[in-house]
């Protein structure tokens, strides 16, 4: 059989570390092995069921099994400027400021297509989500890494970025509520980071897909909530998170017109948008009493307490994330973040992603997906606790 080789483009593309665990976690399960899976990033929840109700009689609807509009459903654009209006008091042209995304890693992959050349370079954060690289590798593009540590509460020190290196970046991405590290950012963070963007004329992409889930009384704030936002940059906001619907696909950008309108033109190209009845169910997601969204919120914060509090009655210490569904927990001394996530699989049965897949700065950490019950999560933590006093 003749082999055809692939492009330069698909050759520079990362190695997706995590399907070796996969596949890990996969053998043990044949083997009968009884694991919690607390690896993963994929919401273990079922959608709200009025969304899918709404999906079922959208279904139903002749015109939702022809071709969408390209660049999506002013339905859903209006529904996404409401929801920003509504949650963040940020007012948005939903035509102009608005674009329809296939999921958010779709958008965080093309904008870097959007926006660089062979030549140009980008800021990504260490650690952060791998597909930052995935889309700087399609467009060829030059990266440099922003520390994320623990001393600067997980937030790029812009000071720490020599002058050569910003004047030769060309778009930046964020992401807070943070994934892995949990983290969040402030307004005063955001209001910096306009103000470097401006004086360097860097774009900033900031991914929200955590956006719903602040824990303790606090709202995580939008990035599109500082002065001047819209003029540097966009946010990219997902379903996926807020109301379960990873398997669905649909998400949006919001932010600079000429930023949008990149989007829209690759898109364009790419796609003849989404299904009708899904954008339809996700209108209604949007503008819908939001009452799920903060029960899943509580149902976060309730997991986080279950295993941080059963964790720390075997020592361990570790700080409760304000949000996302994560945990950034510190490796036990003399062990890589892979040597101590491959000991709690094999001796322990728990699944956990090693830091260091996210980047050389989360070497000594693994990330803890609260993604099972509160029983389950405790009954992990013992299982750690036990592997490791």
């Amino acid at each position: 059989m003749r082999h055809f080789q692939q492009s330069n483009a698909l050759k520079r593309l990362p190695e997706q570390f995590f399907a070796d665990l996969v596949q890990k976690v996969q053998h043990l399960y044949k083997q009968g092995y009884d694991v919690i899976n607390l690896g993963q990033g994929n919401p273990d929840l079922p959608t709200p069921s009025p969304i899918v109700e709404r999906l079922k009689q959208a279904s139903e609807k002749n015109e939702n099994h022809k071709y969408s509009p390209f660049r999506g459903r002013t339905e859903l654009k209006q529904a996404a400027a409401d929801f920003y209006k509504r949650e963040y008091n940020v007012d948005l042209h939903p035509e102009t400021e608005v674009a329809v995304l296939f999921g958010a890693k779709t958008g965080l992959v093309e904008i870097s297509q959007c926006l660089l050349n062979g030549e140009d370079t980008a800021l990504l954060p260490d650690p952060g989500y791998p597909d930052y690289l995935s889309g700087t590798a399609l467009a060829n593009a030059n990266v440099e890494m922003m520390p994320l540590l623990e001393k600067n509460n997980f937030l790029p020190d812009y000071n720490a970025l020599q002058t050569e290196v910003l004047e030769k970046a060309k778009l930046m991405f964020l992401n807070y509520p943070n994934n892995p590290t949990a983290a969040t950012a402030n307004k005063t963070f955001f209001d910096k980071t306009i103000e470097m963007a401006k004086a360097y004329d860097i774009c900033v992409v900031h991914d929200f897909a955590y956006g719903a889930l602040g824990f303790d009384g606090d709202k995580p704030q939008s990035f599109m909530q500082s002065e001047g936002a819209k003029d540097i940059g966009i946010e990219i906001y997902t379903l996926s998170k807020t109301y379960n619907m990873a398997g669905w696909r649909v998400a949006f950008a919001v932010g600079n017109p000429s930023v949008i309108e990149s989007i829209n033109l690759i898109q364009d190209h790419l796609y003849v948008s989404i299904f009708g009845a899904i954008q339809e169910a996700a209108a209604y997601a949007l503008t819908a009493n939001q009452e799920p969204v903060r029960q899943l919120a509580a149902t976060y914060e309730a997991r986080r307490d279950a295993f941080l509090g059963r964790l720390r009655d075997y020592g361990w210490e570790a700080a409760s994330p304000k949000g996302t569904f994560f945990v950034w927990l510190p490796v036990p001394e003399g062990y890589t973040s892979e040597e101590f996530s491959d000991k709690l699989l094999e001796k322990a049965h728990v699944a956990t992603a090693p830091g260091n897949g996210f980047g050389e700065y989360g070497e000594g950490y693994i990330r803890i997906g609260l993604l099972d019950t509160p029983e389950r999560l405790r009954e992990a933590a013992d299982r750690i606790g036990l592997l490791s006093t």
